[in-house]
């Protein structure tokens, strides 16, 4: 509360931080010994949206849910939600906590929570100085999902190659989950990560690909195959920045959806949520009107009016959710006018190599205006220039706040400002426009 007073944050991590240090083990007994049921989400993309997704599902079936919904996924997070949900007496009401939890945060928080369900999205190369290949990442979700007792459910990405084979020998209730179109989304480009079979190393063939890697695939050489989805988006359409429409088999029957948020990602984010309500048995009645409340978290193509411009903040952080995001502008033209951000802090990763995987290419054709800000503001102009931005049309200010200024200032009537940035420089650029009166606090979104 002091720091969101002061305007320095949201405060979402330093309850945790400092009960931890009081406390090491605070956690463990606020939620695992006195048995509170946790659905966990990890993975590369989407926790925060798959997160909101669940909680939203949950509360539909009269569930009591906390959860985590700024995002703040490592343990102090982890353990701040705890807290926060707890009485003076320790006692956490009854419900549940659903918890977006950082892959590399997992190890630590699944002991201590013991959760009744754990969801992986999907696993992409990101913040390589943290995790190291996803390999090493791959290794350890499937040691925290061997350890979790029998009765607490393991829901899959099936698209996504090495997400699909997790914890296979595992004992227990295991839910897939992905897409069931007949024509592909997307196409294999050098963004794509594990286009190798995870069992023989053999390259994959792809009968459809739905988002980077993932999609329907078979291993020529060895025969292993795509596994059979209990939970199958099977009709998507985007319609847009706002609207996404589609159809999702379940166990126990079709629903037919339409929620206010833009992308094929969304309707992946959508079925794991999905799932996770399927490996718990809880049922899907009232869904489609849960789900149709739900708008983007900060950052996640958020629209803010701004003095009546409007600026369209789009959170990115490797490259397939820089494609992805780019995508999405695509359908309405975006983005013309544009300020792209990225920082090397240790929250959002220091190399920025994988910035040439991003395909700046489809969008340079279409910028009339770039400011390029951040710490690695010329690193940026550097790609956008061999992208075909020219140098004519760009503009470097590293400043976060008087880049926005800029940006602010060069757009013309009617034009929308999109803005593309890393995590760091978003909550900085989002707090600007707060001072400026433009939107409220990035975690009550």
């Amino acid at each position: 509360m002091v720091t969101r007073l002061a305007g320095r944050g949201g405060g979402t991590a330093i309850t945790g931080m400092i009960a931890r240090k009081v406390d090491p083990h605070i956690l463990d007994e606020l939620v695992r010994v006195a048995g509170v049921p946790v659905i966990a989400i990890t993975g590369s993309n989407g926790k925060t949206t798959t997160a909101r997704f669940t909680a939203a599902l949950l509360r539909g079936e009269g569930i009591g849910v906390r959860h985590n919904s700024a995002g703040a996924n490592l343990v102090q997070g982890v353990t701040s939600l705890a807290v926060s949900s707890a009485d003076l007496r320790g006692n956490i009401p009854e419900g549940v906590l659903v918890a977006e939890v950082d892959e590399g945060a997992l190890a630590v928080v699944a002991p201590e929570t013991l959760p009744r369900a754990l969801l992986v999205t999907d696993l992409f190369r990101d913040q390589l100085d943290r995790f190291g290949e996803i390999y090493a990442v791959a290794e350890a979700i499937e040691a925290v999902a061997m350890g979790l007792p029998e009765d607490a459910a393991l829901i899959v990405n099936a698209d996504d190659p090495m997400v699909a084979t997790l914890a296979e020998k595992r004992p227990g209730r295991r839910v897939t989950f992905g897409f069931n179109l007949k024509r592909s989304t997307d196409q294999i480009t050098r963004a794509a990560d594990t286009i190798r079979c995870p069992r023989c190393q053999a390259d994959l063939k792809y009968r459809y690909v739905y988002l980077s890697h993932m999609g329907d695939y078979h291993c020529p050489a060895c025969g292993y195959a795509r596994p059979k989805l209990d939970v199958a988006v099977t009709s998507l359409e985007v319609a847009g920045l706002d609207k996404t429409l589609c159809e999702i088999k379940t166990p126990s029957g079709k629903l037919s959806l339409e929620i206010p948020q833009s992308g094929v990602h969304i309707a992946y984010d959508v079925a794991a949520a999905i799932a996770i309500l399927v490996g718990l048995g809880v049922p899907l009645d009232h869904a489609a009107e849960s789900l149709a409340e739900v708008g983007p978290a900060f950052g996640r193509l958020e629209k803010i009016d701004a003095d009546g411009k409007t600026i369209i903040l789009a959170f990115a952080k490797n490259p397939t959710s820089y494609n992805t995001t780019l995508r999405a502008l695509a359908t309405e033209g975006e983005p013309h006018q544009l300020l792209i951000a990225a920082s090397n802090t240790v929250v959002d990763g220091e190399d920025f190599g994988w910035l040439w995987d991003v395909d700046f290419e489809s969008m340079a054709p279409k910028v009339d205006r770039v400011i390029v800000s951040g710490t690695r503001a010329d690193e940026l102009a550097n790609r956008l220039h061999y992208a075909g931005v020219p140098v004519s049309k760009m503009q470097i200010v590293e400043e976060r706040r008087a880049a926005l200024t800029e940006a602010f200032a060069l757009m013309p009537p009617g034009a929308r400002l999109v803005v593309l940035s890393g995590y760091t420089p978003l909550i900085e650029l989002r707090n600007d426009m707060r001072r400026r009166g433009w939107t409220g606090r990035y975690w009550a979104v």
